[in-house]
């Protein structure tokens, strides 16, 4: 192929799953075009994430899909941790109504249902491309700040190439983009096998509409219901067992049948049955040049928590929008180096909490059991260890480039909330995708202007309102809040901010093409 013929695009994503689709939307709605390369030519079928949190939650309403969303989610109540005899050693509930993000602290859904929402959501934008069927052979910079990506369609077997400003691998744990960037998976040293099964039926099996975790150190266990005729079951494999052992509901039966009390076994539809390692690892380096890392292709997290998926889609939300604000110009390319700054530490907390999850799960043996049945059921007269269980609230960023932290206020670094403003709307659907100057003073038109034509939002709060009493309690009387929703910087003196606002933006950031 004549390399003057190659074509060139800003972006592009390599792997179609939530990370990066969730990824290809956010540029989209910036108007940064981008191709979606994807080696499966449909939505991948096998079971995997099952949960999200309100934080992610968010998110995929920034997408434009919280209301189909909700259609085929529902809230759960939290967790409970169960012995082996299934007696409840300790229940850790979440808030199954809106909390200060708009939407359930914790929800069940089904990954190809979600997966199927996000595709179709993506054809609203006709900058982004998903060509499924493509299989990257090799990624490799060409000079110029470009990155040559050379692709083959598994329906004829041609070869194709592509030239791109930025190369986001979101392609999974066998990661090609993370093999051609020299990163390396760190090894947490946890690896065990797992049976994850979905079962369909409209008997009423009269559980707790939360998850279980059954902890044993023989056959741990995890159930939950998905849907409203939807269930998953998931459960330490022994050794020498494997998914085929369990492959009809006759012989999966055993291992359920504690939930399933007095349900015919001919009312029990078995949907899927795989078999997955559960791993813990993390990438060394999640970028090089322009070409960056995403989801399980920089971080495998254990499924404990629920937080797998959802802090690749944080990933997304995390660099998509510098991508943008560097490409248009708003900002200047080192701020790219935030990405990692920002993401690591979070993902490596998240993966350290799923760990400690697994082991009061699966650990000590006899010493473990006993252990377990003196500490769980005491963990809720810890004050905030409770909620420290099933928390995965992002934690305050460290200071960086587009994070200036401060001694008088917390705020930065931590997202703001998502309240209802006085139209009945949300915050962030007043916003969509823009920078945010929140004020408790009006601004005078001159400094209102100005940070218009930089293409900011601004709302001053209302007195007494969520805004107000927000800034009130983080000592601050102005903040400047990031389109990932992240506090940026704060000051006592809107003005003064304001003013270091148009100094440090170098351009008009790019604007929305749509309304979210």
């Amino acid at each position: 192929m004549n390399a003057d013929r190659i074509p060139r695009i800003p972006v592009v994503i390599v792997g179609a799953g939530p990370t990066g689709i969730t990824a290809a939307t956010l540029l989209a709605q910036y108007g940064v075009d981008c191709l979606i390369l994807e080696r499966w030519p449909g939505v991948y079928q096998k079971p995997r994430a099952v949960h999200l949190d309100d934080e992610v939650y968010r998110i995929l309403a920034r997408l434009g899909i919280a209301g189909e969303f909700a259609a085929i989610s529902r809230p759960t109540l939290g967790l409970r941790l169960l012995d082996k005899r299934f007696r409840v050693l300790g229940e850790f509930r979440r808030d199954p109504g809106v909390g200060v993000h708009g939407f359930p602290q914790a929800n069940m859904f089904d990954q190809p249902e979600l997966e199927s929402l996000l595709r179709a959501n993506l054809n609203r934008f006709p900058c982004a491309e998903l060509r499924g069927g493509a299989d990257v052979t090799d990624i490799s910079p060409v000079g110029d700040g470009f990155v040559r990506v050379t692709f083959t369609d598994r329906s004829d077997g041609r070869v194709h190439q592509v030239d791109a400003e930025y190369v986001l691998g979101c392609d999974g744990a066998n990661s090609t983009v993370r093999s051609r960037m020299g990163s390396t998976m760190r090894d947490l040293h946890f690896a065990q096998r797992w049976l994850v099964v979905d079962v369909a039926t409209d008997a009423d099996l009269h559980q707790w509409d939360g998850v279980y975790q059954v902890c044993d150190p023989v056959r741990a266990g995890t159930y939950m219901r998905i849907g409203k005729s939807r269930y998953r079951w998931e459960f330490q494999l022994l050794p020498g067992e494997n998914s085929a052992d369990f492959d009809t509901i006759t012989t999966l039966h055993p291992l359920i049948a504690p939930w399933t009390t007095g349900v015919p076994i001919s009312e029990l539809t078995l949907l899927r049955v795989a078999e997955y390692t559960f791993r813990a690892q993390i990438a060394d380096r999640w970028r090089r040049g322009n070409m960056f890392i995403l989801g399980d292709a920089a971080h495998l997290t254990p499924p404990f928590i629920g937080q797998g998926m959802g802090a690749g889609v944080r990933d997304a939300m995390n660099l998509a929008w510098k991508v943008a604000a560097v490409h248009s110009g708003a900002l200047a390319p080192d701020v790219l180096d935030t990405y990692e700054q920002e993401r690591k530490p979070h993902t490596r907390s998240l993966i350290r909490l799923a760990l400690n999850m697994g082991r009061a799960m699966t650990g000590g043996g006899r010493p473990g059991n006993v252990a377990r049945h003196l500490v769980l059921p005491r963990l809720r007269l810890i004050p905030g260890l409770r909620e420290k269980v099933v928390d995965s609230t992002t934690p305050r960023l460290r200071a960086c480039a587009l994070v200036t932290r401060s001694f008088l206020s917390r705020l930065p670094g931590t997202l703001c909330p998502n309240p209802i403003m006085p139209s009945g709307r949300r915050l962030d659907d007043v916003v969509g995708a823009d920078f945010l100057f929140v004020t408790a003073t009006p601004l005078s038109y001159a400094n209102h202007t100005a940070l218009r034509r930089r293409g900011l939002a601004v709302l001053t709060a209302v007195p007494g309102g969520d805004l107000a009493n927000w800034l009130r309690r983080g000592r601050a009387q102005a903040a400047l809040v990031r389109p990932d929703r992240t506090v940026m910087r704060t000051a006592r003196d809107p003005a003064a901010l304001q003013a270091w606002t148009v100094n440090h933006l170098q351009a008009p950031c790019p604007a929305p093409l749509h309304s979210v």
